[in-house]
């Protein structure tokens, strides 16, 4: 299993939550695709798009569990970013964590692992 990573804010997944599907945050809707990604490249994502924003949260996805609709796509320096073209149930979540800012003012991340 290849865990994905999704950052958003905890009131558009609580949305998703009671809707039973996430569409898109308005950058996904804008692109065309959710964009997620991986361990390696989750914590750059956060410092570049997300950089002082309090009431975030890191929901991990199975990349396989997608199938088809998700494709990896160059991105950022050339590397290969997941983006899942169509829709996901919030159940499909593995774990979801609050994204907290440390002191330093970065985002503190949990363990990214299953």
């Amino acid at each position: 299993m290849t865990l994905i990573f999704k950052i958003l804010p905890d009131a558009m997944w609580r949305a998703a939550e009671r809707e039973g599907i996430f569409r898109g945050a308005p950058v996904d809707l804008a692109d065309g695709y959710i964009h997620f990604s991986t361990a390696a490249q989750v914590r750059e994502t956060a410092a570049r798009h997300f950089a002082g924003q309090t009431d975030l949260l890191l929901a991990a996805f199975d990349s396989d569990a997608f199938g088809t609709a998700l494709k990896w796509e160059p991105s950022r320096g050339g590397a290969l970013f997941p983006h899942l073209y169509g829709t996901l149930s919030p159940s499909q979540a593995i774990w979801v964590h609050p994204l907290p800012l440390g002191q330093d003012g970065a985002h503190q991340f949990p363990e990214l692992d299953a």
